[in-house]
C-alpha cells in the first residue's frame, strides 16, 4: 500500500523522501524557482554532475546524486512552457510525471517528493497541472503495486498546496 500526499513546504528541506524531483530547463544547469533552490541547496557538485547528463528533452527525466540534500537522489525533469494547450503541453507534463516515476522504479526508490511542475514561470494552469499529475502517478502507482510506499507533492504557496490535496482526495 502506498500514500499520496500534499504538504506545504520547501522541496530542499523535505527529509522523509529517497529522492525529490527537479523542476529542471533543457540544459539541467541550474535556473530559476524549484531548479536554483535544488542547486544551491544541493551544492557545486550537482552542477559537475549534470554538466555530464549533456541536458535533457522536454518530457524525459534523468537522476543524479542530491549531494548537501537530506535525500539521496534528485529526479530532473523538463516540464512544457504553457502556449494556450496548442503544443502537446498536457501530453509533454504527462510524461515529466510518468518518466519520473518510471527513473524511480527503476533505481528502487520507494519515496518520491514532486513540486508542482511547469506552474511557475512555465505558466502552465495549476488546476489542470494538478489533475495531470495526480492523474498519471495514480496509474503509474496501479500499474506498479507494491513498488512504492511514498509519492507527495511539495508545494510552495497554501493555494497551490489546496488545489493539489483536492486532486488528491479525488483518487482516494
Amino acid at each position: 500500500m502506498y500514500i499520496l500526499r500534499t504538504v506545504q513546504g520547501d522541496i530542499t528541506k523535505i527529509t522523509d523522501v529517497e529522492a525529490i524531483v527537479n523542476a529542471a530547463n533543457n540544459s539541467l544547469l541550474g535556473g530559476g524557482g524549484v531548479d536554483g533552490a535544488i542547486h544551491r541547496a544541493a551544492g557545486p557538485e550537482l552542477l559537475a554532475e549534470c554538466r555530464t547528463l549533456h541536458g535533457c528533452e522536454t518530457g524525459e527525466a534523468k537522476i543524479t546524486k542530491a549531494y548537501n540534500l537530506p535525500c539521496d537522489y534528485v529526479i530532473h525533469t523538463v516540464g512544457p512552457i504553457w502556449n494556450g494547450g496548442r503544443t502537446q503541453e498536457e501530453e509533454l507534463l504527462e510524461s515529466c510525471y510518468f518518466n519520473s516515476m518510471k527513473v524511480a522504479l527503476e533505481n528502487g526508490i520507494r519515496t518520491i517528493a514532486f513540486p508542482s511542475i511547469s506552474t511557475g514561470v512555465y505558466s502552465f494552469p495549476v488546476e489542470l497541472a494538478a489533475k495531470i499529475a495526480v492523474k498519471t502517478v495514480n496509474r503509474f502507482l496501479q500499474d506498479n503495486p507494491d513498488s512504492f510506499d511514498l509519492v507527495e507533492w511539495v508545494l510552495f504557496d497554501s493555494h497551490t498546496e489546496e488545489i493539489y490535496e483536492a486532486a488528491v482526495d479525488k483518487t482516494v
